[in-house]
C-alpha cells in the first residue's frame, strides 16, 4: 500500500495540494485495506492518517499500515480540522465527485484551508493493475465462469427471469464470491433486446434468445461477463446477428493492446457492425475499465483518445438490439499487455442452443 501512497504523493506534489483527502470506499481501500464503512485517510506529503470511529478502530489497526490511527473524539470533522492546523496544510485537496454539497459546505465554513476539487488522481492510479490486483480479477473471472456453466445445467422454460438470476447469484455465492457485481441482468425473448435488461418476473419460453449479463465481487474486485445463447431455435435473423456480434467482439481482442487508444478499439467493433448493416442497433461503447469497481477507466468508448497502457483490465462487450425481435452482447474481460492481451474470462462464446 506504501508504494500507492508514494503515487499518489507524487501527483499531489504536481497539483500543489498538501493533504488529500480519501472517502470514497473504493480509494479507501485500494489505498489502506479496510473494508469497514466508516472512516476516511489523511494523506501529507510526508505522514499518512486514518481516521474512524469506536466501532471500526480495532478493524483499523489490523487491516491499515505505514498510517497512524486516529479514533475520532465526537464529529469526524473535528479531527480533520485539528490536522489542517497541526500539518500546517494550506491546500487540502478532496474528492468532489464524492462529497456532497452539504459536506462541503461544512468544509468550506470551518477548515481553514484551500479546499481543492481533486477527483480522479486515485482513480487514474487503479487503471493499472499490478499483478496481485489481476490474480484477483481472475479469480472472480473463474467464479462467473462456473456459474455460466452452472446456469446452462439448471435453466429450462418455465423459469422466470428473477429465477435465474437468483440461482446464479446464490451459485456463485456459494463459491467465495462476497456479492454481484451489478443487479444480474437475465433478458430473454424480445427482452433481450433491451441493453440492461434487469431480470424480471418474465418466463423463459421455448426459442428464447437469452442474454446473461453478470459478475461477481470476489475479494474487492468485480468481473463482468456477458454470454448470449437460446432455448430451442431462435430464428435465422438472431443467429445471423450472434455471428456478427461475435465475429465484432473477437477484432477487438485481435488488436487490444497497449498504445492503442480507447476510441480506436470502439471503433473497430462498431465498424463491423455498421458494415453488416446494424450500426444504428449498437448504441453503447464497446466497454469499460473494471477493478474495484464495476466502471472504471479507461472507456473504450468514441471519446477516450488516450492510449491504453499494460496492466488496464478492460471489458470487450459488442452488442446489436433490434426492439421486438432480440438481442445479442458477448462480452469478456481482457488484461492489457505490452503485446496483444490476456483473455480472463473463459465461458464458451460459440451459440448455443439448449
Amino acid at each position: 500500500m506504501i508504494k500507492r501512497i508514494e503515487k499518489l504523493r507524487a501527483l499531489m506534489k504536481n497539483e500543489v495540494i498538501d493533504a488529500y483527502l480519501v472517502t470514497s470506499s473504493a480509494n479507501l481501500r485500494y489505498l489502506t485495506n479496510f473494508t469497514g464503512t466508516a472512516g476516511l485517510a489523511f494523506i501529507t506529503l510526508d505522514k499518512a492518517f486514518f481516521i474512524t470511529d469506536f466501532r471500526y478502530t480495532e478493524q483499523a489497526n489490523e487491516q491499515v499500515e505505514e498510517m497512524t490511527i486516529i479514533q475520532q473524539q465526537g464529529d469526524i470533522v473535528g479531527e480533520i480540522i485539528k490536522l489542517v492546523e497541526k500539518e500546517g496544510i494550506n491546500v487540502l485537496g478532496f474528492e468532489d465527485a464524492w462529497m456532497t454539497y452539504a459536506e462541503y459546505s461544512v468544509f468550506e465554513e470551518v477548515i481553514d484551508a484551500e479546499l481543492a476539487p481533486a477527483s480522479g488522481m486515485i482513480e487514474k492510479l487503479r487503471e493499472q493493475k499490478d499483478a496481485g490486483e489481476i490474480a484477483i480479477i481472475e479469480k472472480a473471472c473463474a467464479i462467473a465462469d462456473e456459474g455460466f456453466e452452472y446456469i446452462l445445467k439448471m435453466i429450462r422454460p418455465g423459469m422466470t427471469e428473477i429465477e435465474v438470476a437468483n440461482q446464479l447469484d446464490f451459485f456463485m455465492r456459494s463459491l467465495g464470491a462476497s456479492g454481484t457485481s451489478f443487479d444480474t441482468i437475465v433478458a430473454s425473448g424480445i427482452r433481450s433486446a433491451l441493453p440492461h435488461g434487469v431480470a424480471s418476473e418474465k418466463m423463459i419460453e421455448q426459442g428464447d434468445l437469452i442474454t446473461l449479463d453478470f459478475g461477481c465481487v470476489y475479494q474487492g474486485y468485480v468481473s463482468d461477463i456477458t454470454r448470449t445463447f437460446a432455448i430451442g431455435n431462435p430464428g435465422q435473423q438472431l443467429k445471423d446477428i450472434y455471428q456478427i456480434v461475435l465475429a465484432a467482439q473477437l477484432k477487438v481482442i485481435e488488436t487490444a493492446q497497449a498504445g492503442v487508444t480507447g476510441a480506436q478499439l470502439d471503433a473497430v467493433a462498431r465498424d463491423f457492425i455498421t458494415e453488416a448493416g446494424y450500426g444504428e442497433a449498437f448504441g453503447h461503447s464497446t466497454g469499460h475499465g473494471i477493478g474495484m469497481e464495476i466502471h472504471e477507466g479507461p472507456n473504450i468508448s468514441r471519446s477516450n483518445n488516450h492510449p491504453l497502457s499494460v496492466g488496464n483490465v478492460i471489458t470487450d462487450e459488442p452488442g446489436i438490439y433490434l426492439a421486438g425481435l432480440g438481442g445479442v452482447r458477448i462480452e469478456d474481460d481482457l488484461v492489457i499487455l505490452a503485446q496483444g492481451n490476456r483473455i480472463l474470462t473463459k465461458a464458451p462464446k460459440e451459440l448455443i442452443l439448449l
